[in-house]
């Protein structure tokens, strides 16, 4: 799956730390407000012991240097972060591609309510809010949002 000179790749356990640190990166430029609930020694952990090892992690690499990450857990996109400087490039929508790919009957997600921009990039991709919250069920305690992606079949 190369695309310019990013590869999309299945995550392993050599990429959990650069993937993590994507993720820090990607969380502090996109959501300077909100208060990341867990340390990045957490987060590398998490990245290292749950994530790569037990759910469907992909990676963007790009000179042996890891510039995306998307995590699937069956019909759910549990993680999608850019390192910032690779934002506007494209590389998110072929995470998007991907994603449908791997769950053509359908996708959720959950994003903070505060990120106007994944709300933006979810709803360009034909994904509809279906849930907000107060935040009292993220780590956070930030109000989010939960959005649906459903194939629209065709009728016989």
């Amino acid at each position: 799956m190369e695309h310019g000179d990013v590869l999309i790749r299945p995550a392993d356990d050599t990429d959990a730390d650069a993937a993590a640190d994507v993720w820090l990166r990607s969380f502090a430029a996109a959501l300077p407000s909100v208060r990341c609930a867990h340390t990045d020694e957490e987060i590398r952990n998490w990245f290292a012991h749950v994530l790569v090892p037990q759910y469907e992690t992909w990676v963007a690499v790009t000179e042996d240097t890891v510039v995306g990450v998307m995590v699937l857990k069956g019909k759910e996109l549990k993680q999608l972060y850019l390192d910032p400087a690779w934002r506007g490039r494209g590389l998110g929508d072929r995470f998007m591609a991907l994603a449908k790919r791997k769950q053509p009957d359908g996708l959720t997600l959950w994003t903070f309510q505060v990120n106007t921009s994944a709300h933006r990039f979810y709803e360009r991709h034909g994904f509809t809010a279906v849930e907000r919250t107060d935040g009292q069920g993220n780590d956070e305690r930030e109000p989010d949002i939960r959005y649906s992606w459903q194939t629209r079949r065709r009728s016989p």
